[in-house]
């Protein structure tokens, strides 16, 4: 049986790993709005998500960031986290989806998760792209 992903890597390695993710997806300028904000009441939250959401998971081999950009957005739709959902339309940009794709991921959703998710998004990831210059 082989070892699992990332199977021997120390926390620090991880950390490391997971921020330089982080920073590729989310852009230097919101991790760094991020770790100013961090209190001590939050830090250990901090440190959580960038080890295990970026140094985990985003970290894997097993899609591509294209196709994690799909899967996030449309959970986020589902799940109406709003403020997740516009954060990830940027990060989707920089991981290679065409707006005509962010469209067309918001349209599936909106079969399967609802008109009224959908509607939402669409004016969310709208806004995002304006304010990106992609609109």
């Amino acid at each position: 049986m082989s070892r699992p992903f990332g199977a021997g890597r120390s926390d620090e390695e991880r950390y490391d790993d997971g921020m330089a993710v982080r920073r590729e997806v989310l852009s230097d300028a919101h991790v760094e709005r991020s770790i100013a904000g961090t209190t001590d009441f939050t830090a250990g939250f901090q440190d959580f998500i960038t080890r295990t959401a970026w140094g985990d998971i985003w970290s894997r081999p097993g899609l591509d960031r294209r196709s994690r950009s799909v899967a996030v957005l449309t959970a986020m739709i589902a799940l109406g986290h709003h403020d997740e959902f516009a954060m990830h339309v940027a990060a989707a940009r920089r991981n290679g989806l065409t707006v005509e794709e962010i469209r067309e991921v918001i349209l599936q959703a909106g079969l399967y998760c609802g008109v009224p998710a959908a509607n939402v998004a669409f004016k969310l990831a709208q806004r995002v792209l304006e304010e990106t210059g992609d609109l």
